[in-house]
């Protein structure tokens, strides 16, 4: 067990597509078809239902809306399990060359590591997927992948925050706070998981627009992954002098 030092600012709790990194399909889109031994082109993407849910409810409804039948559906997905892990490991080198992470990723990462704050991830990956693509994009050195929550720890995104608040006081030997807690997002689906938890949430517009996500009332909205401001936006929040500021 690790003892927490009195340094502790914080957590931050990062989610990875959208928000760490672009978010690619591609990755999905070749291990559906293997799962299910269809063609890559045959493989639909529900509309509403892939940013901001877990790879295993997308692969169930990518299946039905190909036009898979729901109990080879639901069969389906341990399979899908080692085929997109598979799928990952064999394109490292593409993910490193399309997919590099977002301007400023890293080093907001390192300054928020240099203020004391633990972070790790709650992502709908599954954990082999995320552990590759944080790997690949040098993201991962201050990231506490031990304590984060992934799509391979529950379908529903809703059930991961109860997952970091039972590893995370496992690990450090602190009680959890969700008052001293930040996810950093960049869908309503983050705002929606995080206020679910009673976590404070930070959002940044890569994908979607700050009049979008100001209408789901996050604590903050950046336009991008910029060191300084990320740092005094999640020390304001865990101090609580903040007050909202995305207006």
């Amino acid at each position: 067990m690790h003892v927490m030092s009195a340094e502790y600012a914080g957590l931050i709790i990062w989610d990875v597509d959208g928000t760490l990194i672009p978010a690619d399909l591609r990755w999905l889109r070749r291990a559906v078809a293997r799962t299910y031994a269809i063609a890559e082109d045959a493989v639909v993407f529900p509309t509403a239902r892939v940013h901001g849910y877990t790879d295993e409810s997308i692969v169930v409804d990518t299946a039905l809306a190909s036009g898979i039948s729901p109990e080879i559906a639901e069969n389906g997905v341990l399979g899908f399990h080692q085929e997109l892990a598979h799928v990952m490991v064999e394109g490292e080198e593409e993910l490193a060359r399309d997919q590099p992470a977002y301007q400023g990723a890293a080093a907001t990462i390192e300054a928020l590591n240099a203020r004391g704050f633990v972070q790790t991830v709650l992502t709908g990956n599954l954990r082999s997927a995320a552990e590759v693509k944080l790997r690949v994009t040098g993201l991962n050195p201050h990231l506490d992948l031990e304590i984060g929550a992934f799509g391979s720890d529950a379908r529903d995104r809703f059930d991961l925050p109860d997952v970091i608040a039972k590893r995370f006081p496992a690990k450090y030997g602190n009680e959890f706070n969700p008052a001293r807690t930040v996810v950093i997002g960049d869908a309503p689906n983050d705002i929606a998981c995080a206020r679910h938890a009673g976590f404070h949430v930070i959002v940044v517009t890569h994908r979607a627009t700050r009049d979008e996500l100001a209408q789901h009332a996050p604590d903050a909205i950046l336009d991008a992954l910029q060191p300084e401001s990320v740092v005094a936006t999640a020390q304001a929040l865990v101090t609580g002098t903040a007050g909202q500021r995305y207006h």
